[in-house]
């Protein structure tokens, strides 16, 4: 016989041993006509005697059974009301006590379940996946049982636990970070502007490195990001790629920083919508096509040549969108310029990693109708931004990285042979 139909049997007679067989066919029913509410009220109640069991037989184990103490002067005291955790909810048990010669001795079961830790951490996934606060104690099983779920209780262990990840998440150690490329951009939640630093590592995985909160974003701000990230232990050199919509406050920190040395892609989708703008509805379809069509081509030399052509013929609708793609054309082709291939490029040609990550922040503060202060804001941020990271995953054309950052080194030795 299999050992899973062997378990699948033992399984089915230790139900049957718990229950009458009358009452287990009850219980089958109800669970049939009322769905996964009565199944998970069913394995609830199951949960609850199996955690009163294992602080029986703890006490047991410590005391000894009746009349034959195993130590002198410990001994069974009872039982009291008592609550833990099964799963995410606070349940009532009755617990045994164990007493010695120094009064109450605890169980270490007891203390083990009873710990909220586990608790606040499913509960606040659930808030990140969108069950509102308020709402928390119409979704949990068995809401008669399960006391201590008062949207005030719960408001308490979101902020506990939130204040954790902040305190985790700005304290981090980035110093074993690898960094190829980062995506710097900024969200603007309740008046304020966060600018978010997204990283790529050799592996090709993504990490949220940080934010700093302003009230716009300017040259100020992503200053002290970086300092930030440094200060945490991220090596930041002229050998990052970083990639970024073309915001004129973050554009001048890294010029600042790294000169004519600084390896930096604008944004394509952003540039695209910007030259857009300043069209006549009759020509935007061309100008994205043309656009489009230029960036594509794997050759650095027939992609310039493609966007200088489409420079010319903006010329002759709209000055403006001509010179705002004169003023960008080079930095929209740093990784033509690296011969990066096209798989990998089309993650690094745009912000659309780090976009995505805010859109994921976006929904998730969806039943949130206020920020009550700076503090929350920040809290909530830092938790949605390291949930956003358990579902990461490689970037496509990841292999082609190390060819990247060797494209890179030999640019900056040109540099320097060019200067010397």
């Amino acid at each position: 016989m299999k050992v899973n139909t062997r378990k699948r049997k033992k399984a089915r007679k230790g139900l049957r041993e718990i229950y009458a067989s009358e009452e287990l066919a009850a219980r089958m029913f109800h669970i049939l006509t009322t769905g996964k509410k009565g199944l998970d009220s069913f394995l609830l109640e199951l949960g609850t005697m199996m955690a009163e069991a294992l602080m029986d037989m703890e006490r047991e184990e410590r005391s000894g059974p009746e009349y034959v103490p195993r130590h002198a002067g410990v001994y069974k005291w009872a039982y009291q009301p008592g609550s833990i955790y099964c799963g995410d909810q606070k349940i009532p048990v009755r617990h045994p006590r164990l007493r010695g010669p120094e009064g109450e001795i605890p169980l270490a079961t007891y203390e083990t379940l009873k710990k909220p830790g586990a608790f606040s951490e499913e509960l606040l996934d659930k808030v990140l996946r969108g069950i509102s606060e308020r709402r928390y104690g119409e979704t949990v099983v068995n809401t008669a049982r399960a006391f201590g779920v008062s949207p005030s209780s719960v408001s308490r262990r979101i902020i506990e636990v939130t204040t954790q990840k902040l305190k985790g998440f700005k304290e981090r150690d980035l110093s074993d970070l690898a960094i190829v490329a980062l995506f710097i951009d900024t969200i603007h939640r309740a008046g304020e502007a966060f600018l978010v630093a997204l990283g790529l590592d050799e592996s090709g995985h993504k990490h949220a490195l940080g934010f700093w909160q302003g009230a716009t974003e300017n040259h100020e701000i992503c200053e002290e990001l970086l300092i930030d990230l440094e200060r945490r232990g991220l090596l930041l050199s002229r050998k990052i790629l970083f990639v970024t919509d073309g915001g004129k406050g973050i554009i001048k920190t890294l010029k600042d920083r790294y000169g004519s040395k600084l390896i930096h892609q604008r944004c394509s989708i952003h540039k695209d919508r910007n030259i857009q703008r300043h069209l006549a509805k009759k020509y935007r379809r061309e100008a994205h096509r043309r656009f489009t069509v230029a960036l594509e081509q794997n050759a650095y030399n027939d992609a310039r040549k493609m966007l200088l052509d489409l420079e010319k013929w903006l010329r002759n609708i709209n000055e403006s969108a001509a010179d705002s793609l004169k003023e960008a054309l080079e930095e929209i082709l740093t990784l033509h310029r690296l011969k990066v291939p096209a798989l990998l490029r089309k993650t690094l040609t745009s912000t659309n990693p780090i976009e995505n990550m805010f859109s994921r922040v976006r929904d998730c503060e969806g039943n949130l109708k206020r920020y009550r202060g700076s503090a929350m804001s920040q809290r909530w941020l830092a938790s949605i931004l390291l949930h956003c990271e358990q579902g990461f995953h490689r970037i496509k054309g990841y292999a082609a990285l190390a060819g990247l950052i060797a494209s890179i080194d030999k640019e900056q030795e040109d540099q320097v042979s060019a200067a010397a």
